[in-house]
């Protein structure tokens, strides 16, 4: 009987296999098939160890997403806010027309001063100033913390207050006070300056006023308002009563 030779590579066969072989017989492979599945319908699934970390960072990003869609919401708010708020004061300033208010000093007198000695001096300052309010349908409230100051130079020689009062739309209002200084000492250059105005007869002087107002719209009143008046005045003499060479004001508003 002939002896059945394999090669060195393949795998000893035994039994049925050996049969098969016999007989001419190979074994037959597994039947392969092939499944497609739509591409919407794929869901990867993370590791178990990095499942954790992908639900962290899910979680995440809802967060976030509802962080700016709050954002948004705000900024939208605001910005309808901002129109609505311009369009109203659009809508007032065409129809009530509101100019600010002309002022102007018409009196300045002074008394107190002494150019002839060093001693500290304690000058007073009566001073009249007229308001003139051209609105037809804006009323203005003068209220208390008014503030009046005069300057030669940058020394603040007296202070002082407006009164309290309220200035009717087309009206025009004339306001005195009265400033006074207390022991104010003079430096030799500012002396100097002084006597030689008084050899030119000019002398000039810094009027600030300060003041804080409410403006009536109607029968609504606003917040406080500042008013500022800067105000330029040359008189001819240091001693009641004087004559104003020449006067010029500049005012400005703070809002808030």
């Amino acid at each position: 009987m002939a002896e059945r030779v394999y090669p060195a590579d393949s795998p000893p066969v035994s039994g049925q296999f050996s049969d098969n072989f016999s007989s001419g017989e190979f074994p037959r492979k597994p039947a392969t098939y092939v499944i497609q599945v739509p591409k919407d319908q794929i869901y990867h699934v993370p590791p178990p160890e990095n499942a954790h970390r992908f639900q962290h960072l899910s979680q995440k990003k809802v967060h976030r997403s509802r962080c700016r869609c709050c954002f948004c919401s705000v900024l939208a708010a605001i910005f309808i806010l901002i129109v609505l708020a311009g369009i109203s004061l659009a809508v007032i300033y065409l129809f009530f027309r509101p100019e600010a208010p002309k002022y102007s000093v018409e009196g300045f007198s002074v008394s107190g001063i002494n150019l002839l000695s060093p001693s500290p001096i304690s000058p007073i300052f009566n001073v009249t100033v007229m308001s003139r309010n051209g609105n037809g349908k804006i009323g203005i409230y003068y209220e208390k913390g008014s503030t009046v100051d005069v300057f030669y130079e940058d020394v603040d020689l007296c202070n002082g207050a407006l009164p309290v009062f309220y200035q009717p739309a087309k009206n025009v209002t004339v306001v005195k006070t009265v400033l006074t200084g207390s022991k104010i000492q003079l430096t030799s250059g500012i002396r100097k300056e002084m006597r030689n105005d008084l050899s030119r007869k000019s002398f000039p002087f810094k009027l600030k006023i300060r003041a804080p107002v409410k403006i009536k719209i109607g029968s609504v009143k606003t917040w406080t308002i500042t008013v500022n008046v800067n105000c330029d005045v040359t008189v001819d003499k240091l001693a009641a009563p004087s004559r104003i060479v020449s006067g010029k004001c500049s005012h400005g508003v703070d809002l808030w």
